[in-house]
């Protein structure tokens, strides 16, 4: 069942969002070469509970902490550990949520921990991209499936794929509410989108075959292939006016 929050109820996420923002903002300036992955997420775990907000991850399914750290072939929710060190040339995913007064925020980013490639500046950059088509569909009487196909055409028009087995979702009260967010799809297919509504529009784009496997950790996922993931994420309110991303300062 689709729940659409009332303006006060989008104005507590939309604090959170602006928290949450500033977070991962200064995460992502924290990435570097020879860091641990664990590292970062001690770090997003002390500036949540500094805002006075809770990590959203820590213990959801199990998972042991508060901060998704995914590099090059990992697409999401790989654990950090002491042991995972971060490259030159790697391509590093945080993915953060945060509970702000009883409601869930969800973002992510992909970054290059120091120099990549202009191949690999161009696959974020596409990703990136796809995430912003995808937030324009986000009108009042479009549909989810259009935010799909608009994220779909555009990435394989890139010479890309797009995962089909992981997708975005609403959030509100809980992390993943309905309805789903698919990043493929045909036009004008699944729920219509209503002002109040709140979802995550995350594309997940992989340089080669868009299958995916579980990854040793028992949480995490890898493309299958091994070939190189990106993901981008936002939090977005459906208003009459349009899209308005809250996870964005």
């Amino acid at each position: 069942m689709i729940s659409l929050k009332s303006s006060q109820e989008i104005e507590v996420m939309r604090t959170g969002g602006e928290i949450l923002s500033k977070i991962l903002d200064a995460l992502l300036t924290m990435v570097q070469p020879g860091m641990s992955t664990k590292s970062l997420d001690r770090a997003a775990e002390a500036l949540i509970l500094h805002s006075g907000a809770k990590p959203a991850f820590k213990g959801y399914d199990g998972f042991p902490a508060s901060l998704c750290v995914c590099l090059n072939d990992e697409i999401v929710h790989a654990v950090p550990s002491e042991k995972r060190i971060i490259q030159e040339g790697d391509m590093v995913t945080l993915d953060i949520g945060l509970i702000w007064k009883g409601f869930y925020l969800d973002m992510a980013r992909t970054v290059a921990a120091g120099k990549i490639s202009p191949a690999h500046v161009r696959f974020i950059n596409t990703t990136k991209k796809a995430l912003d088509l995808g937030i324009q569909q986000a009108q009042p009487g479009n549909t989810v499936g259009n935010i799909g196909n608009t994220i779909q055409k555009f990435v394989e028009k890139q010479g890309y794929n797009v995962v089909r087995e992981l997708c975005g979702h609403g959030i509100g009260r809980a992390l993943h509410e309905d309805p789903m967010v698919l990043n493929y799809g045909k036009e004008n297919s699944g729920a219509k989108l209503k002002k109040g509504m709140v979802i995550c529009i995350e594309p997940m784009i992989t340089a080669g075959d868009w299958r995916i496997k579980q990854s040793s950790d028992g949480f995490g996922y890898v493309t299958r292939d091994h070939s190189l993931s990106c993901h981008f994420e936002d939090t977005i309110a459906i208003t009459n006016k349009g899209p308005e991303v809250l996870t964005r300062t």
